[in-house]
């Protein structure tokens, strides 16, 4: 079955960023990295990204990265996209990480905004452009502004747009009013990467999600959009309801270190994570497991 794809949802709907399961020695477990991608795909996910931040993009090499899309996509990119994260906060090498992303398969691509560095708006509307000017594929920008430390005005993101194969944002801005003003005029399909907001963000225009959470609740967040669009806003607000204390209890800790752990105590691949994040101890773990199980994700 080929991937779900609309003009108005490039990557299909429910996406989950996908962490990069690495072997108790610390190297990356690509066997692993297949069989998480064909659990979250047989969940429901309509696309994954790989190397983003959940990914811990940080530590891993570029040719881990490399392995990483190649693989993934020899498991699921028959019937899931798969989006390579390439951002960096070097215009040149994520230009080149696109590149390679592109000659391993990748289907499209997540640019975050160049981080630490503090551009101004016309270096970051130079930086997409040149990531996007790199390859054939789609790209998908995204806004984070509380680890970028710069946040994509609207008049950037309407520029953008215009761009033939900058189609998507994945936003993280946590300002509903500037997503509503940002996606009314850019024309860019809206994707919510905060899952706390993935209802709210489907109310001012966004078409699905790229989702943490999804490791763990995939059916769930379908089934919450589909209420919504099919016009159930009553039902995707009790789904919504239902899921806050696994979005509370997979952000109370660093959101990789929370989902490996979960993954792990579902007998799922994640191992462990690389410096300087560190996992969880026993107190967090319990903690973890309460959280979700009051949210009904029982480990």
């Amino acid at each position: 079955m080929a991937p779900i794809s609309t003009p108005k949802a490039p990557f299909g709907r429910v996406l989950t960023a996908m962490v990069t399961p690495f072997t108790q020695d610390g190297g990356i477990d690509l066997d692993g990295a297949q069989a998480l991608a064909a659990h979250l795909v047989d969940a429901g996910n309509d696309g994954l990204v790989v190397n983003g931040t959940t990914g811990e993009s940080p530590t891993t090499s570029d040719t881990e990265k490399d392995q990483l899309v190649r693989c993934v996509v020899e498991a699921v990119g028959d019937r899931a996209h798969v989006l390579a994260g390439v951002g960096t906060n070097d215009t040149a090498h994520s230009a080149e990480l696109a590149r390679h992303a592109e000659r391993a398969g990748a289907h499209g691509l997540l640019a975050v905004v160049p981080y630490y560095s503090k551009p101004p708006q016309e270096g970051l509307y130079r930086h997409f452009t040149a990531v996007a000017d790199a390859t054939g594929l789609p790209v998908m920008l995204y806004d984070i502004p509380g680890r970028s430390g710069v946040a994509l005005d609207t008049e950037t993101l309407v520029r953008l747009g215009e761009h033939p194969r900058i189609v998507a944002n994945k936003d993280a801005n946590g300002d509903l009013g500037a997503a509503s003003w940002a996606l009314s005029r850019s024309g860019l399909a809206w994707y919510s990467g905060d899952d706390m907001l993935n209802l709210p963000l489907l109310s001012v225009g966004a078409v699905g999600f790229v989702s943490v959470v999804g490791h763990l609740v995939t059916a769930e967040l379908r089934a919450m959009l589909e209420a919504y669009t099919g016009g159930d806003v009553a039902k995707a607000a009790e789904v919504h309801q239902r899921l806050l204390p696994v979005y509370t209890g997979m952000f109370r800790a660093q959101g990789v270190v929370t989902t490996k752990a979960a993954l792990a105590l579902r007998g799922l691949p994640a191992g462990p994570v690389r410096l300087p994040l560190v996992e969880l101890d026993p107190a967090q773990t319990d903690r973890l497991r309460k959280d979700l199980a009051a949210g009904g994700v029982h480990l």
